[in-house]
């Protein structure tokens, strides 16, 4: 069982909060966190390049010269790749790195990664996080208040747009709705910053089967 203390804005503890993070994954699988995570990041991979092979060099495919009698290596066309200015012997191709895992395996990757979180004693938890009109400078402040730097994952119930905008200028500070938490959103950030309705609010969600997380 893990107490997290309950913190206003102001940095000032008003609560208590106890969990215990088999709630939310009965085991933590590194192995299938590793998997997850490098998913995540092959995901995230353009693809977008390209070089040129022997056959998209311009230029002639007249052989140098003649194959015997000139006292030379024998040489073939100028685009050959042992040439300067000639194709690439393996040139790279545009391509897809995406793939996917099962979603029972994702969604228990995502589980056991908060879990970790919680073991590690990097989540700090809040009352409640909620603007009327952005104000990143708020938000600035109440990280302050908090002793709070670096990269940070604040995690919310639902989507607030007030919220959102009062933190994309902040520096390596992201802002997910519980719903959109994956496994290297989570582990990516050195501390998690998570208001009381989305610790619920996970909480809330089944345990994954046994099956996801064998």
């Amino acid at each position: 069982m893990v107490t997290l203390p309950i913190y206003n804005r102001d940095g000032v503890e008003v609560g208590s909060y106890e969990i215990d993070p088999a709630e939310l994954a009965p085991r933590i699988s590194k192995q299938l966190l590793h998997d997850a995570v490098v998913m995540y990041q092959a995901n995230h991979r353009q693809g977008t390049f390209k070089s040129k092979s022997r056959h998209d060099v311009a230029g002639t495919t007249k052989k140098m010269y003649r194959q015997k009698g000139t006292g030379n290596a024998r040489a073939g066309s100028r685009r050959s790749p042992i040439r300067v200015g000639g194709g690439h012997a393996h040139a790279k191709n545009p391509r897809d790195f995406s793939y996917r895992l099962p979603k029972k395996a994702l969604r228990a990757a995502t589980r056991m990664a908060l879990a970790s979180r919680l073991q590690d004693n990097e989540v700090t938890l809040i009352d409640e996080l909620a603007f009327s009109q952005p104000k990143t400078g708020q938000v600035a402040k109440i990280l302050k208040a908090l002793k709070i730097d670096g990269r940070l994952l604040v995690a919310v119930e639902r989507y607030d747009v007030n919220l959102y905008k009062s933190i994309r200028n902040l520096a390596q500070v992201t802002v997910l709705p519980v719903a959109e938490l994956n496994a290297l959103a989570v582990l990516h950030p050195r501390r998690l910053l998570v208001t009381k309705g989305a610790m619920d609010a996970l909480r809330a969600k089944p345990a994954p089967e046994a099956s996801a997380t064998a």
